[in-house]
């Protein structure tokens, strides 16, 4: 014990495991326990300031920041009620319709824009003007299930699609930079969108109509749309070119979160934007953005000090890995997948993952891009919402609860091990891939 305590990695490892039993369980507010984790590290020393603050260095911060400013001038713009209009009209005659279309909706987005947070960002208002227009209050079950599904399936859904999110691509660098293997956007699909992307849909669609029943009733409201106003055409032009430059971002090389910013600083600017000082207090919540800092910093700290690589190797010995048992293997690495994103979020799990994924191969006798392909289902599927700082923010923008939040996860979570890994493991098989 007296060595473990004098162990260098013992510090960063309490600080890190209690910041994420507080996230966990929910003892304190996230953001007081990000802003706890950033002070306590700093204190301790477990890391550079760059490391441990790096979060707010992250595009995905800085997504996060634009898509709430964004998210408050589609509203008060009317943009997003007109948008719900034109929905509302066709898909809220049943509850299973509702929430089927808004999580396909989610989905489909993923095809042309290849930002989380931004997808999320621009969906939330309009889903929440559509519930309204729909009958279903804030603050109810059924206004949790439609939140939800906006978060789970804009961030599970897309990790079936290579461009789609951040982990994919830290995968997708950290395949090439280690091993020279550059992933395919078709053979990737292929591959993962049967199981976790049609079928893992379908069971979320089920998940939410069960978990959080609603009744929505045809909008009474049948007069046509007043024309659109100068201010909404304006920011209809704008979000359009913000979506044609997040769409070819390979061509011109600017990143999702920078092209957002740049969009929220218009939106701010006087005469220019769309809302004012206070408009951007009242709207753009700091806490979440603080707490999903404290979950990108978190990350960035547990790979810096070498705890992430410290539970990577352990797990390693202790884990099943057999080349006689290919199915307990597979069962295996995606439980190890699943440990990692407790302690590095879904966004440093393939970090760590597939760097260590020749050890793994040759281990289990599997292909080494098999190996790093098996990571997906791990890492998309989170058991707690901190895990995925997508899911975080759409139950920031809904005022969502975390008990809500957690039953949908674990629910989810549970549905797709028991379920949806041995469709994956045969439909791995039938390809060729194991």
């Amino acid at each position: 014990m007296s060595l473990w305590l004098t162990h260098p990695l013992f510090i960063p490892s309490l600080v890190v495991g209690v910041t994420i039993l507080l996230w966990a369980t929910s003892l304190l507010p996230e953001f007081i326990t990000a802003l706890l984790f950033f002070t306590v590290a700093m204190v301790a020393k477990i890391a550079p300031p760059d490391v441990i603050f790096g979060g707010f260095a992250s595009s995905a911060f800085w997504l996060v920041f634009s898509g709430f400013v964004l998210g408050v001038a589609i509203r008060k713009t009317g943009l997003a009620d007109r948008a719900a209009r034109a929905l509302s009209a066709r898909l809220t005659d049943s509850w299973p319709l509702m929430v089927a279309s808004v999580v396909l909706l989610s989905y489909a987005l993923a095809f042309v824009m290849p930002s989380n947070m931004g997808r999320i960002a621009l969906l939330m208002p309009i889903v929440a003007a559509m519930a309204k227009r729909a009958g279903i209050a804030d603050g109810t079950r059924a206004w949790y299930g439609l939140a939800l599904a906006v978060g789970f399936g804009t961030f599970q859904l897309s990790a079936t699609i290579l461009p789609a999110n951040v982990p994919n691509l830290v995968m997708s660098g950290a395949a090439e930079g280690s091993y020279g293997i550059h992933l395919n956007y078709l053979p990737y699909l292929l591959l993962h969108t049967p199981v976790l992307g049609w079928l893992k849909g379908a069971l979320l669609i089920v998940l939410i109509c069960w978990l959080f029943p609603g009744k929505p009733h045809a909008p009474r409201d049948l007069t046509p749309p007043a024309p659109m106003s100068r201010a909404e055409k304006r920011l209809a032009w704008m979000l359009a070119v913000v979506l044609a430059m997040w769409v070819s971002e390979s061509w011109h090389g600017i990143g999702p979160a920078w092209t957002g910013l740049a969009a929220a600083v218009i939106t701010l600017l006087p005469r220019v934007g769309f809302i004012n000082g206070e408009e951007f207090s009242s709207g753009v919540n700091i806490r979440t953005c603080i707490y999903v800092a404290g979950i990108l910093g978190l990350a960035i700290t547990v790979t810096q000090t070498g705890i992430g690589n410290a539970v990577g190797e352990a797990l390693l010995h202790v884990m099943p890995l057999d080349p006689e048992k290919p199915f307990t293997s597979f069962l295996a690495l995606t439980g190890i997948t699943t440990a990692l994103n407790f302690i590095m979020t879904a966004n440093g799990v393939p970090a760590l993952y597939t760097t260590l994924a020749q050890s793994f191969s040759d281990a289990t006798g599997f292909p080494l891009l098999s190996v790093i392909m098996i990571q997906v289902l791990g890492y998309s599927t989170p058991l707690l919402p901190y895990q995925a700082s997508p899911i975080v923010v759409a139950m920031a923008l809904g005022k969502v609860p975390a008990k809500p939040g957690m039953t949908l996860c674990l629910a989810l979570a549970l549905a797709t091990y028991l379920v949806l890994l041995p469709l994956d493991y045969v439909w791995f098989s039938l390809l060729g891939r194991l």
